[in-house]
């Protein structure tokens, strides 16, 4: 990327004061105001602003909530409850915080999208993506934990099945399990330490934001084009460009995000969130939050009868084991990415045959989704089963194989020349013609 030029001059003497001691005016100013970005990012580039605002969001209006909250369980129920009817303005902060969640989650989902479109993980941003699957991680954690506290039934069901889940490993899984409830069933030791760590892990989550914006201003932004930089003439400041697309791109988010607060709060949660948890009586049918459900998918496609297991797994492992692995499998191949594709080129704007396979895995994902929410019987069994094959299969398989035979399209000459009108494709003489004025 292009120089952030001099050090600027504040007009301000408080300002200049306070700079000349701790520069984090300087800071913002280099960061966020003339640092250079490529001029052809399009709207798909202010979801990870977004997603930032979303996390202060969470925060902000968690700490509200955590000052009315009771994390016992005989108490947790009423307690939201009461926000609900009685705090000033809890209905408000409550739905706040509990579609945020969700909406949190869709601006994710787009980022990541995003990345794997135009290829964002590809060199030399590896640890800028890596980063981010450890975001998505740590949101995972902590929207399960959240999830718990309300404590009516899918809290509780959904915090039995799922920790239950690590006792499908041999000789650790027991006690691992046992630790995570701080006893011997789900009770007020979990609801305690869930409640903690809900409350304590959305700070290093932003904490890794820190990180993950630290290492994207080091290697600058990706772009729709996927090439790099070449000089200031690809470029334009972050301000005021950049800051007032964020702006349009997050009123539109908020309209949005109004639209479910006020007028379908519910849409996206569960009504049997709505009675208490009561350990004697199991749900019809268990299910996460929907963020939540491709991955559940997954897990609950490794049953004993699947051919899968009786041909290749079976001899050395339970289909419960196999689930639990396959579910977080399934996130560390998209940590490792940068080195499955094989393919030079990043962005599949250029990539005639990639693009293809990468929107069947987007609609494979959104399969999986639909599939986790349905009961575990056929046909979903069966669909969830072979959408999970061709979601592995995708990643180790077609990814580098794809990358080793495609034949990619010319890439523009540079950035500029390829948001010029009539632009052509790469070739030194083509170039020169269009740079000419």
């Amino acid at each position: 990327m292009a120089g952030h030029g001099p050090a600027p001059e504040f007009k301000n003497p408080a300002v200049r004061w306070v700079d000349s001691r701790l520069p984090i005016f300087t800071f913002m100013v280099k960061e966020y105001g003339t640092f250079p970005m490529p001029k052809n990012l399009n709207y798909w580039w202010n979801f990870g602003a977004i997603a930032m605002i979303m996390l202060v969001v969470m925060i902000a209006t968690g700490i509200i909530l955590a000052m009315q909250y009771t994390p016992h369980v005989s108490h947790a129920f009423s307690s939201v409850e009461r926000i609900m009817r009685d705090v000033n303005g809890g209905w408000l902060i409550r739905y706040i915080h509990m579609n945020g969640a969700s909406m949190f989650f869709i601006a994710v989902y787009i980022h990541i999208l995003r990345g794997l479109w135009f290829g964002s993980y590809k060199e030399p941003r590896e640890l800028l993506w890596i980063l981010g699957v450890v975001i998505f991680v740590l949101m995972m954690a902590t929207a399960f934990m959240g999830y718990v506290l309300p404590w009516g039934q899918m809290s509780f069901w959904g915090a039995t099945v799922i920790t239950n889940l690590f006792s499908a490993f041999p000789i650790i899984g027991e006690p691992i399990v046992t630790w995570l409830w701080g006893g011997f069933a789900v009770d007020n030791p979990t609801l305690n330490r869930f409640f903690a760590l809900h409350f304590l892990l959305p700070f290093v989550i932003f904490g890794v934001v820190i990180l993950h914006v630290l290492a994207l201003h080091i290697t600058g932004s990706n772009n729709p084009d996927g090439i790099d930089v070449k000089g200031p003439q690809d470029t334009v400041p972050f301000h005021p460009y950049f800051t007032y697309k964020d702006m349009v791109g997050l009123g539109a988010f908020l309209i949005v995000y109004s639209i479910f607060v006020f007028y379908a709060p519910n849409f996206m949660g569960h009504p049997d969130n709505y009675i208490e948890a009561n350990p004697l009586s199991t749900p019809a049918h268990i299910v996460p939050e929907w963020y939540f459900l491709p991955f559940y998918a997954i897990l609950r496609a490794f049953t004993d009868d699947w051919w899968v297991m009786k041909l290749f797994l079976g001899w050395f492992m339970e289909a419960k084991l196999a689930g639990v692995l396959a579910m977080f499998g399934s996130l560390i191949l998209l940590a490792l990415l940068p080195w499955l594709d094989t393919s030079k080129v990043r962005s599949c704007k250029y990539r005639p045959v990639y693009k293809w396979f990468t929107v069947i895995f987007v609609l494979n994902f959104l399969v999986l989704g639909y599939v986790g929410q349905m009961p575990a019987e056929e046909p979903y069994v069966t669909v969830s089963q072979m959408a999970t094959l061709y979601y592995f299969i995708h990643l180790l398989v077609i990814t580098p194989l794809v990358g080793w035979f495609e034949t990619p399209r010319p890439l523009p000459a540079s950035i500029h020349a390829a948001t010029l009108k009539g632009s052509a494709p790469v070739g030194a003489g083509a170039a020169a013609k269009m740079e000419k004025p």
